[in-house]
């Protein structure tokens, strides 16, 4: 355990300096971030003046699920971005050698190598939102409330992460998957709105299938609400374990089909 804390901090601040080094496209990417917000912000806000409510759902606590739903995704941002190149260009060119030939479990070596700071605009966006709904969202806050969403947080950004070590791994047998990462993490938009302004076959895809909406509207529903927390704090707990015990079998699986070589 020592060792790998000692190569974790070695890896990170080897990410401090690259990061350093190349503050523009650091701030590059955290602005381009901070306008994609704005403009899903501005969406909402332009629906807001033409209706007063959204299938039961009042302005602030519209803004309220959608800063939430930022702050899983934002974490796993952060954390681990790399995947996404091993879907894209990783194994493709035969460059995932390095992580089978280094002392430390690969997977781990993957997530840890890359620090996605631009994230810090989606957690910034997400607080900030958090911060100016409260006051009229209706919150149901008690000490239950607070301390069951932070334990369910990190889980809800495990969803987001099982999701990219699934389709990352893919790329063991395609050579590249990040076709199939793109596909899979853009439907995380379903999870920033209420899941009862979509039809009933949407409703089952984002809950059960591809559970975006565990990371975002069913967190939100239990702040706002208090109600069903077996459902929408238990409910994350369970699928995202399932899922990361499901994405690790599809992950050493494609590891021992690694053919080394690129394409």
């Amino acid at each position: 355990m020592r060792r790998i804390w000692k190569i974790y901090r070695l890896l990170a601040a080897q990410n401090l300096k690259r990061i350093m080094e190349y503050r523009a496209d650091f701030l590059t990417g955290a602005v381009s971030f901070l306008i994609d917000q704005a403009v899903g912000i501005a969406f909402i806000f332009i629906i807001f003046t033409q209706i007063p409510q959204l299938s039961g759902f009042t302005f602030p606590q519209i803004l309220f699920i959608y800063g939430f739903s930022q702050i899983p995704k934002g974490l796993d941002h952060l954390l681990t971005d790399n995947l996404w190149c091993v879907g894209y260009f990783i194994v493709r060119k035969g460059d995932f050698d390095k992580y089978l030939i280094r002392p430390i479990n690969p997977l781990f070596h993957v997530i840890a190598e890359t620090f996605q700071v631009d994230a810090v605009g989606e957690l910034i966006v997400g607080f900030g939102l958090l911060i100016y709904a409260s006051p009229d969202a209706g919150l149901h806050i008690t000490v239950w409330t607070v301390l069951l969403s932070v334990i369910a947080v990190p889980f809800a950004a495990l969803i987001y992460t099982s999701l990219k070590i699934m389709t990352s791994a893919l790329a063991f047998w395609m050579k590249s998957s990040g076709f199939i990462i793109q596909m899979v993490y853009g439907m995380n938009e379903f999870s920033k709105y209420p899941t009862t302004i979509y039809s009933l076959p949407v409703r089952i895809f984002v809950t059960y299938i591809i559970p975006f909406a565990f990371t975002g509207y069913y967190l939100s529903q239990y702040i706002l609400t208090g109600n069903d927390p077996w459902f929408n704090i238990g409910g994350v707990i369970v699928i995202s374990s399932v899922l990361f015990v499901i994405s690790i079998f599809i992950w050493n699986k494609g590891i021992s089909a690694y053919e080394s070589a690129g394409a």
